[in-house]
């Protein structure tokens, strides 16, 4: 758990040195994390605008709209680094900005899987839809087990599926989906002999990473409380 801790923390600060640049611009033109934060917000409800829009005026072998519903997820997910970065090199630390933050999170995730159930559903995903929905229960469980922990006093921050992996698996294979049906074609299907449904499709490119979410991120929620039950006996020993 550490030697993983330690992996992220120097990536978190090899990104933090190309987007600091960038950061002190934002400082510069007067830019508040807050304001940071809100536009990472709507970005995000820009990701499921796109796929609701897909549901609605794209055909099921369509996967343009989820390509760049990808694109937009990794661009609002920058400004999830960006507004950290903002309140420490602008000297804008607050209490309540840290509070606001967490919360926009949570709304920018529950809103963008919103999207993702809604385009699932309505071009027949069913199951992969159901996938999807238990990804989200884990992600909000992954947060909310760090969050109750940290009330009763104890860190807890491990695990595979952390906010920032979650975006950039969900952005990276809807971006890969998008691009491969240009190839592949939507209604691409590969069947293996004496097995009478096929094992993959186009569109599997960007479920079958939802799938491997909806299990890692409630294993790394269950991890944490594992983790935090330790470290409660500890403490009341």
């Amino acid at each position: 758990m550490a030697q993983q801790t330690s992996i992220r923390t120097s990536v978190q600060l090899g990104i933090y040195k190309v987007i600091d640049p960038f950061v002190k611009l934002l400082i510069k033109i007067g830019l508040t994390p807050n304001a940071v934060t809100s536009i990472g917000f709507v970005l995000n409800v820009g990701v499921a605008a796109i796929f609701i829009v897909g549901s609605e005026h794209g055909n099921r072998g369509d996967f343009t709209y989820v390509g760049w519903a990808g694109g937009l997820i990794l661009f609002a997910g920058l400004f999830d680094m960006l507004d950290g970065q903002v309140a420490r090199l602008g000297n804008m630390k607050s209490v309540f900005g840290a509070l606001y933050d967490s919360v926009l999170d949570r709304y920018s995730e529950l809103i963008m899987f919103l999207g993702i159930c809604y385009y699932l559903v309505a071009h027949h995903y069913f199951l992969s839809s159901i996938f999807a929905f238990i990804a989200l229960i884990g992600s909000m469980m992954v947060s909310y087990v760090r969050a109750r922990a940290e009330g009763l006093g104890v860190e807890c921050k491990g695990g595979l599926m952390q906010r920032p992996e979650r975006v950039i698996t969900i952005g990276v294979f809807a971006i890969a989906c998008g691009i491969a049906s240009s190839y592949l074609g939507g209604d691409y299907k590969l069947y293996i002999p004496g097995i009478k449904w096929h094992v993959f499709e186009t569109m599997s490119i960007f479920t079958f990473p939802i799938a491997i979410l909806a299990v890692l991120t409630n294993v790394t929620a269950f991890g944490r409380l594992m983790d935090a039950k330790k470290a409660l006996s500890e403490n009341e020993e």
